[in-house]
């Protein structure tokens, strides 16, 4: 897990601009705390942060190999969970290694198979590698999109990184924001490719990018295809548990500590439960960390997506499985720091507007981070079972948008709420939306004879994993990357996804409730007591004096008039919420204010020019 970075350039030798490689390379320096490298050749220069994770020593990157037709050389970030395998593979097929790492097998798988190295990875990985023997970068990201991967075509050539800010530090790429980025700030939608910054793009996952002298050409390697689904239920559900086992064995290698991040929901306790198992048969304790707020135990309040607090079905887990566990309890003062949210901003380059569940999530990281080096978490499994409201919810199934805003809007508020009416109206987000729903329902395709309920739900399930799922994919890896805490998510292995995407919706939800396949696999490994609890989104503070520090930080923004955030939120709008008397203590009371500050301290760090017509 590392952060990647680089600059080819076909007219000029970039061996001489080491400085702007140096600045490139150090924005990632959160991502890789452990080590950094440079390499440059020619037309092209490659830039690496390392978060030491397999193989201490012998990891080093930028790594490369001298052929007799030129160089070939890599940086990689992430996990190649098979790799052991593969450099079996390699090995009998002639190739020598000088290290145990997995960074060394993919280059040499590269050598070996070209960009079809990538059908053969499993795992979460961003790579770029300059081919010198054709003159050509190849850039590959995983198939759910786990790792990010962003670049930025120049007149000659290209910039990429892993994060956007790492392209930002080259003089070519001016951080400009035109309304079709801002359109993208403002919905809760992600599309594919897109990256907010003018000029900028993502490597889509499941896709290799080329670039040589002749221009940029795109392959697409995987994709989430419809098939049909012959097993019964029970074959279903023990295929499920096996390739869990599968999955979590595999995540687990590493040579440096491990947890897990429990949450006492289904998806968390089920990961952490098998991975105890499976370490304890090696005569290990796994570690598990959870969130908390002060007080919330006390005196939690239910509301309409959160029935219950986290904390006593934790325990549950953390006493059936005999972890070794933790509670991170966060208060008031901490979430409402500006100095949390203003890393929160820089760790994701964008105003994510998600308030306290982003800088808890940080602070979680933080505290995780001082113990632990690589942490298994329960992300993506709500897509991928079916577990969010709106699978269920008759509203959001017949909507003719992206079914989670259908549900959203009604608990965690718009988004778009606090920006000026005229802006508003340039930025038609109702029209983009639309556009971006039907792109993404027309390439589902419809299995012979599939009843029209089924297919729907195929549709909102393909729409989770290909659209949904990557918010929430980049955010955990921001934020835990800005800690150098490396996050890897069991339940994104494209086996596991690629099986059940293709179970009918009947079998999912076979017992009417929710992740009904997912319940049942793990069954035997559940405490009762979260085995029947019901599906409870990612905690929120509930403590007013969090709501009261927000009203009091937009106090004192509203009396900067003069500050660009005026330029996009209305002012009016945006006092009435501050100055309101009554407690602003749910989330979507909250957010306008959230958004306003997120928004500021964005324009504060990053200054770009925003081109609002």
């Amino acid at each position: 897990m590392c952060g990647i970075t680089g600059w080819v350039s076909f007219d000029r030798d970039l061996t001489a601009e080491a400085t702007t490689l140096h600045a490139m390379t150090e924005t990632m320096a959160c991502r890789g705390p452990d080590d950094r490298g440079t390499w440059a050749e020619g037309p092209a220069a490659l830039g690496h942060r390392r978060l030491a994770i397999i193989d201490l020593p012998g990891g080093r990157q930028p790594m490369s190999v001298q052929t007799s037709e030129g160089t070939v050389a890599l940086v990689y970030s992430g996990e190649a969970y098979n790799f052991t395998e593969l450099r079996r593979e390699l090995t009998d097929r002639g190739h020598r290694f000088t290290t145990d790492s997995d960074t060394e097998v993919v280059l040499h798988g590269y050598l070996e198979w070209g960009d079809a190295v990538a059908e053969r990875l499993n795992g979460m990985y961003a790579f770029a590698v300059w081919d010198g023997r054709h003159h050509k970068l190849v850039m590959i990201r995983d198939r759910m999109g786990i790792k990010p991967f962003y670049y930025y075509p120049t007149p000659d050539g290209v910039l990429f990184g892993s994060e956007p800010k790492a392209i930002l530090a080259n003089p070519l790429a001016p951080p400009r924001v035109t309304l079709d980025g801002l359109r993208e700030l403002f919905v809760m939608v992600k599309t594919p490719g897109h990256a907010v910054w003018d000029g900028m793009r993502e490597v889509e996952p499941g896709t290799v990018v080329t670039v040589d002298r002749s221009g940029l050409s795109t392959r697409v390697y995987w994709r989430l295809e419809t098939r049909p689904h012959t097993d019964d239920r029970d074959t279903t559900i023990a295929t499920v548990r096996s390739l869990l086992d599968d999955i979590v064995r595999r995540q687990l290698v590493a040579d440096v500590p491990r947890c897990t991040l429990l949450s006492g929901g289904l998806d968390s306790s089920a990961m952490t439960a098998l991975a105890a198992r499976q370490l304890a048969a090696q005569g290990e304790r796994v570690r598990s960390f959870a969130v908390d707020f002060v007080g919330q135990a006390e005196n939690f309040v239910a509301d309409e997506l959160r029935g219950t607090p986290d904390t006593p079905f934790v325990h549950d887990v953390a006493r059936l499985a005999g972890t070794d566990h933790q509670d991170i309890v966060l208060d008031a003062q901490a979430l409402a720091d500006p100095a949390v949210r203003a890393q929160v901003i820089r760790a994701r380059d964008l105003p994510s507007g998600l308030g306290d569940m982003d800088s808890s999530l940080l602070l979680l990281f933080r505290a995780i981070r001082e113990k632990s080096t690589v942490a298994l978490s329960g992300e993506s499994a709500d897509e991928v079972f079916g577990g969010y409201l709106q699978f269920f919810d008759e509203e959001a199934r017949r909507a003719d948008t992206f079914p989670w805003l259908a549900t959203m809007g009604r608990h965690f508020g718009d988004d778009a709420d606090v920006v000026r009416p005229d802006l508003a109206k340039s930025l038609d987000l109702e029209s983009y939306v639309a556009d971006g729903y039907r792109t993404a329902v027309a390439g589902i395709d419809r299995l012979t004879g599939e009843s029209d309920f089924e297919y729907r739900m195929r549709q909102i399930s393909h729409l989770h994993l290909t659209r949904f799922v990557r918010m929430l994919l980049d955010r955990k890896d921001r934020m835990s990357m800005a800690v150098g805490l490396e996050v890897r998510v069991p339940f994104c292995d494209h086996r596991l996804v690629e099986y059940v995407y293709n179970t009918p919706w009947a079998l999912k939800s076979f017992d009417g409730r929710e992740k009904s396949l997912l319940r049942e696999a793990a069954a035997d490994v559940l405490p009762r007591s979260v085995y029947d609890r019901v599906k409870s989104p990612y905690p929120s503070t509930q403590d007013p004096r969090y709501a009261r520090a927000l009203q009091e930080q937009t106090k004192e923004l509203l009396a900067r008039p003069a500050h660009p955030v005026f330029d996009l939120v209305d002012r009016d709008r945006v006092r009435e919420a501050a100055e309101r008397e009554a407690p602003v203590s749910t989330q979507a009371a909250r957010r306008g204010l959230e958004r306003t500050l997120d928004l500021a301290g964005w324009l504060d760090l990053y200054a770009p020019e925003l081109i609002l017509s």
